[in-house]
């Protein structure tokens, strides 16, 4: 049974935009390779983090949902922890109300790029 899943991450400062790109493709193939359907896809760009990370005060978030099988996570969590690009990350597995709530946020972002 497939599930729908939201994950974010957190790069390190110091990645240049081209190491951010490919960082992110990286885990956008890797969900493509693995049959995932990749529902949404946000980049949040620097912001500061809630407290310093290996020293670090800020980071590069990115925000993607996707349906996936509950197997698939655990291999990609992996691969969040071995890559040292990432200095956090976080996946949850989409209920009902999350999932509405995520389609409202998509729409009222549509609304707000259309209107500038």
């Amino acid at each position: 049974m497939r599930n729908q899943y939201e994950t974010v991450f957190i790069t390190t400062p110091v990645l240049s935009d081209e190491q951010i790109k490919e960082t992110v493709s990286k885990f956008k193939g890797l969900l493509t390779e693995n049959k995932c359907e990749i529902v949404n896809d946000e980049d949040w760009g620097l912001r500061k983090l809630a407290y310093p990370i290996q020293k670090k005060s800020t980071g590069f978030y990115h925000l993607c949902e996707f349906t996936a099988e509950p197997e698939f996570i655990e291999k990609m969590e992996i691969q969040y922890r071995r890559d040292e690009r990432i200095i956090r990350f976080l996946t949850i597995k989409m209920d009902k109300y999350s999932m509405a709530y995520s389609e409202k946020r998509r729409n009222i972002r549509k609304e707000k790029e259309k209107g500038k």
